[in-house]
């Protein structure tokens, strides 16, 4: 049996476990049980992250995505979220977990591929083999999954514990406005790299960049937004903290000689909190600062520079104004460690 049989095999015995049972419902039917119009279906259906299928009477459902479909619209109607927010937030989580989803299913999967037989992609299999590698993709989805679901819902609650207490430690402040130091970290020649590198080594330097990033953000009371690629973008509550974050980037970066130089922007003020994202001018002026910044150079603005200015920890220079993509002029102000030298 050729690899490509072998593998649709092993993905339907995954997919009936992980969707807790095979498809039994067609379009039509998801709506005539839910009580859910076609149109709010599919489109929080596509919200989600999922292709809606072609022919209309496929049985492709199960009775998760009825129970989900029923779940959010619940949400709705209990006033839990307005009417309005149903799509975003079912596109946000879809989002969020696709990317989850991927991961973990290579973790899933490189753990099935090993247990194959060798020769498994040869004509000789019998059904015995098949049954086989059916009970082993059964059994190790079985054992994997709920770990991995474990994992992530105590991940979850920390993370919604940590914001919680941010929310109340304020609670002058709307949870969608918050004040912020917004910074990103832009790896220097990155796609240069992706012409000359490898997939294993490109995953290396990814892994490494992100592993790095995301530990010195974390120690110096920031938070990852979201890293993308050769980037990563983060958040702290305060222009000291931030400063020191970028700073303890550079510092790293610099002292391992197998990484791309690092270029920082950072900004102070205003932003919009929308589902796990920030939004807005603060935004904007970070991002064309770390695009305008030099190889190993940290670039801040003026509202940041002025609430940094009267710490002796930290040494400003003000540089010409930049011309950028919607900004007239953009008045930066390099930031480094002072010294006594200085």
């Amino acid at each position: 049996m050729p690899e490509n049989q072998i593998n649709s095999v092993v993905h339907r015995e995954i997919e009936t476990n992980l969707l807790g049972g095979t498809p039994k419902y067609t379009r039509a039917d998801i709506v005539a049980k839910s009580g859910i119009e076609l149109e709010r279906v599919v489109q929080l259906w596509i919200a989600m992250g999922f292709p809606v299928h072609t022919d209309p009477d496929a049985v492709v459902y199960t009775d998760a995505d009825l129970d989900a479909l029923r779940t959010i619209t619940g949400l709705t109607e209990q006033k839990v979220i307005r009417s309005e927010m149903e799509v975003a937030i079912a596109r946000t989580l879809g989002q969020s977990m696709s990317r989850l989803a991927e991961w973990q299913v290579g973790v899933v999967n490189s753990y099935i591929h090993d247990r194959i037989p060798e020769g498994a992609d040869a004509t000789a299999l019998d059904s015995g083999d098949l049954d086989a590698i059916r009970r082993d993709a059964r059994e190790i989805a079985a054992r994997t999954v709920p770990t991995l679901e474990a994992l992530q819902s105590y991940t979850w609650r920390r993370h919604l514990a940590a914001a919680a207490g941010r929310a109340i430690a304020d609670p002058t402040e709307e949870t969608t406005s918050r004040t912020l130091a917004v910074g990103f970290a832009d790896m220097v020649g990155y796609t240069s790299l992706t012409r000359r590198l490898g997939i294993d080594e490109l995953t290396t330097l990814l892994e490494e960049f992100e592993s790095m990033a995301t530990n010195i953000i974390a120690r110096g009371r920031g938070s990852v937004i979201k890293n993308v690629g050769d980037e990563v973008m983060f958040s702290a509550q305060t222009p000291e903290d931030a400063a020191h974050i970028a700073l303890d980037l550079q510092e790293a970066f610099e002292a391992q000689e197998d990484m791309p130089d690092l270029r920082v922007g950072l900004a102070w003020g205003p932003v919009l909190a929308r589902y796990g994202d920030l939004y807005g001018s603060v935004v904007n002026i970070a991002a064309r600062l770390t695009s305008s910044a030099h190889p190993g150079t940290i670039l801040v603005d003026t509202t940041m520079s002025e609430a940094l200015e009267r710490d002796a920890e930290f040494y400003l220079k003000s540089l010409r104004s930049l011309r950028v993509r919607g900004f007239h002029k953009l008045k930066p102000h390099a930031l480094r460690r002072n010294t006594r030298d200085q």
